[in-house]
């Protein structure tokens, strides 16, 4: 046991000394000082996590959002880009290579952002599990393990980053590696915190330079950060860039589904304030810094327009960017999305509101 001790502060002193920057190149504290950094809001741009079926097919079940949605949201100010992909996609079998068309669309996407000079947080959209079968056609017989089963090891999940990594490391647009969606009912031998913390000292063997993003247990819940996700704090990067995520809906389950009327969910103009309120006081309390990747509001009461605003306006204030969820071009009549619609040139009613928050200022 004291052997293993020391090899493992071995390897953390090795990976210090390899950072970028002695200091940590962009650090996950507020606390002692530190520079000022603007911070962009965006959109999540969805579309190659949709379908549900895999590997499911490119235009039918899936599709990946373009330059010209991109342009768009540049057009508008909103540069922060959540990117949500599937790990079945870009890894069909565990252990095995990146899928190099997925991995090709997904530099191109990518590239595109990089182009515009915009910000892309790389998103595995898989709320802490893998499809081990899936018939092809729907997703009727889909079946999905946990991280931290036989099926599906944390060194698994471990491997599938670090070939990301090192594919995506070399981007100037990457703003971070957002390493899993939404984990939630996790395996208690194998909690979300034992699995975090080992995949981020494997992507610091091969890239010790981009910001790791760590979302929140049970799906990333903001009201119950404190009660769900305090052990996150144990964390630990030996390059010292780490930021945590939290999301956000304001129907009474907090689910984003949004089935109930305003009134009948009991909505007030705080209610986005107060669910946000546990996970930016944790952010204080514990020197962290805060990201919130998921925030949306329908398009058929302007009273919800009313809750983000104040939401938005908390979040800004205190220091906390975020991407709304969602944008991207499969998206239909769904009443959360803010893709515009008739060929990119009506917005939807939502963004007015989020254009008054573009920025923030985070210190670190």
């Amino acid at each position: 046991m004291k052997i293993k001790k020391i090899l493992t502060f071995v390897f953390a002193a090795a990976l210090m000394t390899s950072c970028g920057n002695e200091d940590g190149p962009g650090g996950d504290g507020g606390n002692g000082g530190g520079t000022e950094h603007t911070e962009y809001f965006g959109v999540n741009m969805s579309g190659a996590e949709f379908g549900n079926v895999y590997p499911g097919v490119d235009g039918t079940h899936y599709g990946y959002p373009t330059k010209k949605d991109l342009e768009y949201f540049k057009e508008k100010g909103l540069r922060m880009i959540r990117f949500p992909f599937r790990w079945e996609r870009i890894q069909s079998e565990m252990n095995g290579p990146l899928i190099t068309t997925e991995l090709a669309k997904m530099k191109e996407f990518v590239q595109a952002a990089e182009d515009l000079n915009m910000k892309v947080l790389l998103d595995m959209h898989n709320f802490g599990r893998y499809c081990v079968y899936s018939n092809g056609v729907n997703s009727d017989d889909n079946q999905f393990v946990v991280i931290g089963n036989a099926q599906c090891t944390v060194e698994n999940f471990c491997d599938v980053w670090k070939k990301l990594a090192a594919e995506f490391k070399d981007y100037k647009c990457i703003w971070g590696y957002d390493i899993m969606n939404e984990p939630n009912a996790m395996l208690k031998t194998t909690p979300w915190v034992k699995i975090a913390q080992a995949c981020i000292n494997a992507i610091r063997e091969v890239d010790t330079e981009t910001m790791l993003v760590i979302s929140g247990d049970e799906f990333s819940s903001a009201s119950r950060w404190k009660e769900v996700s305090d052990n996150l704090k144990t964390l630990v990067d030996p390059c010292d860039n780490m930021i945590f995520q939290a999301h956000v809906y304001f129907d009474s389950d907090a689910s984003g589904n949004y089935s109930k009327s305003y009134d009948e969910d009991g909505a007030t103009i705080q209610t986005g304030v107060v669910r946000l309120r546990p996970f930016v006081e944790w952010l204080k309390e514990n020197g962290k810094r805060g990201f919130v990747g998921e925030y949306g509001v329908p398009d058929d009461d302007g009273r919800w327009l009313d809750i983000l605003d104040s939401a938005l306006k908390y979040l800004q204030e205190n220091g906390v960017n975020g991407t709304y969820w969602s944008a991207g071009p499969r998206w239909g009549n769904y009443k959360l999305a803010v893709q515009p619609t008739d060929n990119y040139t009506v917005d939807r009613p939502q963004l007015a509101t989020l254009l008054k928050y573009k920025t923030t200022v985070q210190v670190y």
